[in-house]
């Protein structure tokens, strides 16, 4: 049987490699990687395509019909409801089908293909003066296909409106092979496009009565087909509304005609602070008055769990007063900003005339603050928009789970809606975690359970029939954004009646009568409660396994190491292209393997056993994890605090417990222990680079690359000797094995410049006064933990009489230094390496801490009147880049740019690796290099990272210098 199914899928793919142009990925863990979306869903899929075009559609479809395979359009993959998953061929279009083909700015329109992400779109369109303003949480991966599908909203919806009422016409295709433009009238003057349109508008003619009494008058309703489109009443009859909300379950949309709105700059926030959450919601009706473009909800739960979170707990800080039980963020944007304040004003009032008062006590504590600075505001747009992820932030086995999450009820309703769901929750014996659209009355709402458990299962089902009750007495929408999909589609006949449900049926047999585009959803669904259909179906289970580091953070096997990987929950924040760092190599290759979350994805399917026998250390699992350069941009970018880079350790660790190391692996990994060695002839290692021919005679003997020279032995490596130990050291530095023989200048200048400032130094020695003491970081990229291991012991017994004193351990090699703050206490967890975590400093971080001591003195003159600054990623990822900044600032007469890039690409041997080194030069090319290039030839650029250094010299004209240098350059010499 298993047989027929490898065979019938083996078929599909060899007829499709024949016939498209674009990606087939038939293999099981490219398959897996498409198996679930950001729903609790999971269903495999026979195979992915990633068309190239329309003649890739066209063909995929005739195909798919003649094979009686389904076909499921995808975009970023994050739907909530499982809209996205299913049993059929993936088409992919957010690798090549992602368009802009026309940008009209007469009319305010465009048309875009589906798979183009909202946020790129709208980079296109801001210079001129446009945007596409249905704002969305995820709107850095949301394509506007997948948002034309599911009807979404977002947090301005209040003033824009839906996809709906934004979408003029669209393209697609019909299961048949036809292709249509869907629009106001009849544009398609074919013979099938007006029998279609001729029959679709007598169903709404004859329907008008039922859908006026059946479907609820509430702003968010996206259940069901939007056959209301279709009344006589509803001129011009758009049939492009028909297939907006449809799920791709009609047809297979190729363009996207869209209205645009005109930008319009300067806002206003008010946070307005409430004692109870319903008072909060009671008081959401009186605020939209005030005709606010906005009204977003932040719970007391959310604000405690981003206060865990580092990445927001800064933004909290800044502005949340006192301890709230619930926040409505109120945003203003009039034309004229002026007005903004106007605003303001009649908010903080509106707070005190419904009894709120920063003097009161009790149920009459609260008011409203104002936020008009641009930065802050934005900081608070990105925890909002952040909202589920922080909810899903949770370490337990419980998380919030989507299945009631966007119910939708008028605004005098909302504050007794929300207490009768909590009076369920409670019930049920769960809570529930509270976010996003006041103003709409479309609340996200997610109870806590553990779908693991049948027991919770059982609840969930018992929840959603009590909810779903609880939306029909209200009138309100079981459905107000994130759609139908497996979840709810199942629950149509309850909130809209059986005759609806059959026009449902109608619907979608006269575009696809023999169900061929996405099945399952909106007419003749499963049960949600099928657990057959879960990501955590009945039969999942992760065996015991062994792991190397510190996981007990989580729960389940592998001492942990099970739920880190489970804290995927496919939101895709990974995929967003501008920004922060994650993920690099997905921003170079967009494609799912390259991809934080398709990498969680790989080894949670793995660990469990559904890829098939050893698939953890298998060379698939390899591949996946090939371009992962272990920036840790994820450990602080990612939502839910996936740490990729610490998980790929475990897999290099299993590859090598497996296979062994090859010659360059070795090279790489043991280069602390022969860089003792090679020091003492520089002149003979660095001959490969200088002898034309033996690069390429090497390449293959060794694995580096012959296109980029290797970094050069300094023929003056820093000795430990060059700086006597101090009676009374006030801080010890740390030689990193990189700066002491490759770049020892930047020790020397970083000692000169702390001896400046009146800073008694020692150099930390291995207390065996044995060779000289390492991070174990080239250990660790190989897989080899039991070398780490005693490399990180040596060095924790060096620096722990220095910590126990409590003296800063300061350190100038990004990636070496912070190993004490992350990867050390995952190696060798205990006291000793979390008091030593808490006393390692970068070099700049010493120096900011101290900048507000007066005896610290720093005297220091301008080196240059421009310096343009690159962080690297670890800096970036433990959040030491202020710390840079901070230090620069001191500088008088200078002007700082940082650049705004992702990782430089070298990260470490990754750039030298034969077969990674023209990735490396792509990631460089996104941001670092550019910039670099466009700097003005007096600027001085600063890197603190090695890599990133050699990632500028190898590719551009120019020299970087780390901050020591450039501080050394400044010191003032008659001081």
């Amino acid at each position: 049987m298993i047989s027929d199914q490898v065979n019938y899928v083996s078929n599909i793919a060899q007829i499709l490699s024949k016939r498209v142009q674009g990606d087939i990925l038939f293999d099981r863990f490219s398959r897996g990687r498409y198996a679930t979306d950001a729903s609790f869903y999971q269903m495999m899929p026979l195979g992915v395509l990633c068309p190239k075009s329309e003649d890739d559609i066209s063909a995929a479809i005739d195909i798919a019909r003649e094979q009686g395979v389904p076909i499921l359009a995808r975009g970023g993959g994050t739907s909530q409801c499982g809209q996205t998953v299913n049993e059929a061929l993936v088409l992919d279009n957010t690798l090549y089908f992602n368009d802009l083909l026309e940008l009209d700015v007469e009319n305010m329109r465009c048309v875009v293909r589906p798979g183009i992400v909202l946020d790129e779109l709208n980079r296109a369109l801001k210079p001129h003066g446009f945007w596409f303003p249905v704002d969305v949480s995820t709107a850095s991966r949301a394509t506007i296909g997948g948002m034309t599908a599911n009807n979404s909203c977002g947090g301005k919806s209040l003033r824009y409106g839906m996809m709906r009422d934004n979408v003029l016409s669209i393209d697609a295709f019909m299961a048949d092979g036809s292709k249509h433009n869907f629009g106001p009238g009849n544009v398609d003057q074919s013979d099938l496009y007006k029998a279609l349109s001729a029959d679709l508008l007598a169903l709404g003619a004859r329907e008008a009565a039922e859908i006026d009494a059946r479907f609820p008058n509430v702003m968010r309703r996206v259940g069901g087909y939007n056959i209301d489109a279709l009344v006589p009443d509803a001129a011009p009859n758009n049939m492009a509304h028909l297939l907006v909300g449809s799920e791709g379950t009609l047809a297979y949309s190729s363009a996207i005609e869209l209205r645009l709105s005109p930008l319009i700059s300067g806002k206003a926030v008010g946070v307005c602070h409430f004692p109870t959450f319903y008072q909060a919601m009671d008081a959401a009706q009186h605020l939209v008055t005030l005709m606010p473009q906005g009204v977003e909800l932040v719970d007391s739960t959310m604000i405690a769990l981003a206060r865990d979170i580092p990445m927001f707990r800064k933004t909290i800080e800044n502005f949340v007063t006192g301890d709230p039980e619930a926040l409505l963020l109120v945003e203003f944007i009039e034309e004229d900003s002026a007005n903004n304040a106007v605003k303001l004003r009649k908010l903080e009032e509106m707070m005190g005339d419904l009894g709120f008062s920063w003097s009161g006590t009790g149920k009459q504590w609260g008011g409203a603050t104002s936020v008009t600075d641009p930065v802050l505001q934005n900081q608070i747009a990105e925890l909002r928009k952040s909202g589920l992820n922080i909810m899903m932030s949770m370490k337990t086995d419980g998380k919030p789970v989507s299945f009631v999450e966007d119910c939708a009820v008028e605004l005098p309703d909302l504050a007794e809606y929300t207490s009768g769901l909590t009076d369920i929750f409670e019930k049920h014996g769960t809570k529930g975690t509270w976010y996003a659209h006041a103003s709409v009355g479309c609340l996200h709402v997610r109870p806590v359970l553990n779908l693991r458990l049948d027991k919770d299962v059982k609840t969930m089902r018992a929840v959603a029939e009590e909810c779903f009750d609880l939306v029909a007495r209200y009138k309100g929408s079981h459905s107000g954004e994130h759609g139908d999909g497996l979840v709810r589609s199942e629950f149509h006949e309850k909130m809209f009646g059986p005759r609806m449900v059959a026009n449902f049926a109608e619907v979608k047999k006269r575009f696809d009568p023999a169900g061929l585009f996405n099945p399952g959803k909106i007419v003749s669904p499963p049960k949600m409660d099928d657990r057959r259909l879960f990501r955590y179906g009945p039969d999942y289970a992760v065996p015991d396994m062994h792991t190397e580091l510190d996981w007990s953070e989580w729960t389940g096997s592998g001492g942990g190491f099970q739920g880190a990987v489970e804290m995927c929950n496919n939101n895709g924040a990974c995929r967003k292209l501008k920004g922060g760092v994650m993920c690099p190599s997905f921003r170079v290759t967009r494609k799912e393997k390259d991809l934080t979350r398709g990498r969680a994805n790989t080894l949670r399917l793995a660990i469990s056993g559904q890829l098939g026998a050893d698939a953890f250390a298998s060379d698939e699992m390899a591949d996946t994890m090939k371009l992962c350069v272990s920036c840790k941009g994820c450990k602080s970018e990612c939502p839910t605090g996936v740490d990729m880079a610490r998980m790929k350790i475990e897999v290099l660790s299993a590859r090598a417990r497996k296979n062994g190391l090859s010659l360059h692996d070795r090279l790489v990994g043991f280069l602390p222990r022969y860089a003792v060695w090679a020091s003492r002839i520089p002149f003979l290692m660095n001959l490969r680079d200088q002898i034309p021919g033996l690069a390429g005679l090497s390449e293959k003997l060794t694995g580096f690359t012959a296109k980029r020279a290797l970094p050069h032995w300094s023929a003056t490596p820093f000795k430990d000797s060059e700086l006597e130990d101090s009676p009374a050291p006030q801080a010890v530095l740390f030689v990193d094995s990189f700066n002491r023989y490759f770049e020892p200048e930047n020790l020397r200048a970083a000692i000169r410049v702390l001896q400046t400032a009146g800073v008694s130094l020692d150099v930390v020695k291995a207390a065996d006064g044995d060779r000289p003491l390492c991070c174990g970081r080239t250990f660790l990229s190989v897989g080899l933990v039991d070398k780490a291991k005693e490399e990180g012991q040596r060095l924790v017994e060096a620096l722990l009489p220095y910590a126990e004193k409590g003296l800063p351990i300061i350190g100038l090699e990004p990636s070496c230094l912070l190993t004490l703050r992350d990867e050390i206490p995952a190696l060798l967890p205990g006291k000793e390496t979390t008091l030593i975590a808490k006393h390692a400093f970068m070099f700049e971080e010493f120096i900011a801490n101290q900048s507000a001591d007066p005896s610290f003195n720093l005297p220091l003159k301008s080196p240059s009147s421009k310096i343009v600054l690159h962080g690297h990623c670890h800096q970036k990822a433990m959040n030491v880049m202020s710390s840079v900044e901070k230090v620069l600032a001191m500088l008088p007469d200078t002007t700082v740019q940082k650049v705004e890039s992702s990782c430089c690409g070298m990260a470490g041997a990754f750039g030298y690796g034969i077969d990674t080194h023209e990735i490396s030069l792509q990631m460089g090319e996104m941001d670092l290099l550019p910039a670099v290039r466009a700097a003005d030839s007096d600027a001085i650029i600063v890197a603190d990272g090695t890599s990133c250094r050699h990632q500028i010299a190898d590719n551009t004209d120019r020299k970087s210098l780390h901050v020591a240098r450039l501080l050394d350059m400044a010191l003032k010499q008659d001081v």
